[in-house]
């Protein structure tokens, strides 16, 4: 039997802003601690793991920095794969076709929200990054 997941907090909706900076948090992912991020694109917000698909580093230029100047694609520091932005799409470069690890993601009455499912859980310390 599937535990429920109640919604849980991340951000004010007005502190991200279109193609801006990420608002970081954290989860764990199959049992590891690591970072995830939302950010707005498409008028819309958008939640991800900061682990690209290529090699699980961490993707920010600088923290909470992950799209490119168009504000639509997601862009790993590392070696340069990029993501679309609302999807999670491979777009192009080494990460070969593989996805960004998506988070379930909703806004009400100007929150950010986001409901744990499946291998991503919330840590015991919570989720502030």
């Amino acid at each position: 039997m599937s535990e429920s997941k109640s919604p849980i907090q991340v951000c004010e909706s007005a502190s991200i802003q279109e193609g801006g900076t990420a608002q970081r948090f954290n989860v764990l992912y199959n049992g590891e601690a690591v970072s995830a991020f939302v950010i707005r694109v498409d008028d819309s917000a958008q939640g991800f793991l900061n682990r690209c698909s290529h090699i699980p580093v961490e993707m920010d230029w600088n923290y909470g920095e992950f799209l490119d100047d168009s504000g639509r694609v997601i862009v790993c520091a590392t070696h340069g794969a990029s993501y679309d932005g609302v999807t999670g799409e491979c777009l192009g470069g080494p990460c070969s076709g593989n996805p960004l690890v998506r988070l379930n993601i909703t806004e009400e009455q100007g929150k950010v929200l986001w409901t744990p499912a499946g291998e991503v859980t919330v840590p015991p310390e919570g989720i502030e990054d």
